[in-house]
């Protein structure tokens, strides 16, 4: 039996209230350290273009994103978000904890796994379509769990709105959906199939996640395309290089809760009824690997299983001091590892730290070798310092000129940066064949002229322009390094394809 009631709430649980109030102290007191990074400009200027869907997402966060931003151009606005959904996590698995009978030796283990982990330190650091994947995929394991032990019949409409949402937000809850439902089926707890409110809750996810499908049907699917080009893109890690990695970011001392939760259920008894979940952990890593994912794919399955590892580890480490011991170190290390993850030293400090303690992270796609900093901290850094020297660039041609021309950037990142921060210099909209930007076109313009904004040799420019000069070359120390080879190439005279190039969803 728990040593608290099941249905306390959270405000008169103590690691539910201690670990989640830290947490939220944490992320918001760092949420507007850095800048705001690469994806989250291309989520505002979709946001500020409201859509069932776009190319490479569906259209919760840009919605968010546009809608927080719109409140004040501030980074800690914009990943307020963020912040919400570190601290209700802890808050979530202290309460799939006490669900399954844990007392509190294991709310606080799963408390600060859930807290510190650094792989959750990261994805709650921005404003991104990963941020809410361990919250949605715990709370879909949670609602199901509740069915099972509980015979709770409103848990599968719970689940079902939490699977919708998430679908709103990305589709690889799909991946986990299907990991669920093979557990559930290679165990008695199939029994859940024959609900009626399990259907009801499938019905509820599909009617919330409908029109981002319906969009992406209707446009042929890009998403599809987006992500065959992201596998070629991304890094290929051998399984077992991708397995150490995953011990890694997720705090090697973290590893036995977390082996121990697929274990636990197959161990004891009262367990039994929770195998799915172990089951499902297992099928999802499968389907990470297969599909030649990153390693924050699997992020969101991870607390579920520090749940279950949680419950093991109070019934086998039966001394509360060596539990504190084990967790105190475990938080030194996550604490250790922290600036990697979290916006807590400044770019030259944290290229030193990085670089003394060989903690630079497994580079996750090829245009990222070389950075001097992780790639997310590159990819929040120089974005003001591009658009002012776009500007700067625009400004030295003569204005009759500079009015019949358009700025064509390379990336949405570019492009996002100067729509959002390029108003003030009053630059026209970026143009782009990059994901949502492709379909976007022209936006109302008929260039002249172009600034091309090209990594690729300015001479490649002179087939589709009566004339071509280099205007400029921008430079920021910490961005990513090919935005430091990129040119700015005056196409005067354009064949009006050259904007159109090839279709670029990623």
């Amino acid at each position: 039996m728990s040593e608290l009631p099941v249905r306390t709430p959270w405000w008169r649980d103590p690691p539910a209230l201690v670990i989640g109030l830290l947490t939220l102290v944490l992320h918001g007191a760092l949420a507007g350290r850095y800048d705001v990074f690469r994806d989250e400009l291309y989520f505002i200027v979709c946001g500020r273009h409201p859509q069932f869907g776009y190319v490479d997402q569906p259209p919760l966060v840009p919605l968010l994103a546009a809608g927080t931003y719109a409140l004040g151009a501030h980074a800690w606005l914009l990943r307020l978000p963020a912040v919400l959904a570190a601290g209700v996590l802890v808050w979530l698995v202290v309460a799939f904890v006490r669900a399954l009978g844990g007392r509190e030796g294991a709310a606080w283990a799963a408390a600060i796994a859930a807290a510190v982990a650094p792989m959750f330190l990261g994805l709650t650091a921005t404003l991104n379509t990963t941020t809410f994947e361990p919250l949605a995929w715990t709370a879909v394991a949670y609602a199901l769990t509740l069915a099972v032990v509980r015979e709770d019949r409103t848990a599968p409409l719970w689940a079902g709105l939490a699977a919708g949402l998430a679908l709103e937000v990305k589709y690889a809850l799909a991946a986990w959906l299907v990991a669920l439902a093979i557990g559930l089926l290679l165990t008695p707890q199939r029994r859940l199939f024959a609900r009626r409110e399990l259907w009801l809750g499938l019905g509820i996810a599909a009617l919330i996640a409908v029109p981002s499908i319906i969009w992406q049907t209707v446009h042929g699917w890009p998403f599809g395309e987006l992500m065959a080009a992201a596998r070629a893109k991304n890094s290929d890690t051998p399984p077992l290089a991708f397995l150490a990695n995953q011990i890694g970011v997720m705090n090697p001392l973290f590893a036995p809760m977390w082996v121990a939760g697929i274990v636990a259920p197959f161990v004891w008894r009262d367990l039994a009824r929770v195998r799915f979940l172990a089951i499902a952990f297992v099928l999802a890593t499968a389907i990470t690997i297969a599909g030649h994912g990153k390693d924050y794919y699997l992020a969101a399955a991870y607390p579920t299983m520090f749940v279950l590892g949680a419950l093991a580890f109070e019934r086998v480490v039966r001394w509360r001091s060596v539990r504190v011991a084990y967790l105190a170190l475990a938080v030194a290390f996550s604490a250790f590892i922290a600036p990697i993850a979290l916006p807590l030293l400044a770019p030259a400090s944290l290229e030193a730290y990085a670089h003394r303690y060989h903690l630079m992270p497994q580079v996750q796609e090829k245009g990222a070798a070389h950075v001097r900093i992780p790639q997310v901290f590159s990819d929040e850094q120089g974005w003001h310092d591009f658009v002012r020297q776009v500007a700067a660039a625009y400004d030295s041609l003569p204005p009759a000129t500079r009015a019949q021309t358009a700025l064509l950037a390379g990336d949405y990142g570019q492009a996002g940066a100067i729509d959002v921060y390029g108003f003030a210099y009053g630059l026209p909209p970026a143009l782009s064949g990059h994901n949502q930007y492709y379909l976007w076109g022209l936006r109302g313009q008929n260039p002249r002229n172009l600034i091309d904004i090209t990594w690729d040799d300015p001479s490649n420019d002179a087939g589709h322009c009566d004339r071509v000069r280099v205007l400029g070359h921008p430079f920021s120390p910490f961005a990513m390094p090919y935005e430091n080879r990129t040119a700015f190439v005056f196409c005067e005279g354009v064949n009006p394809s050259l904007w159109h190039l090839t279709k670029n969803y990623n």
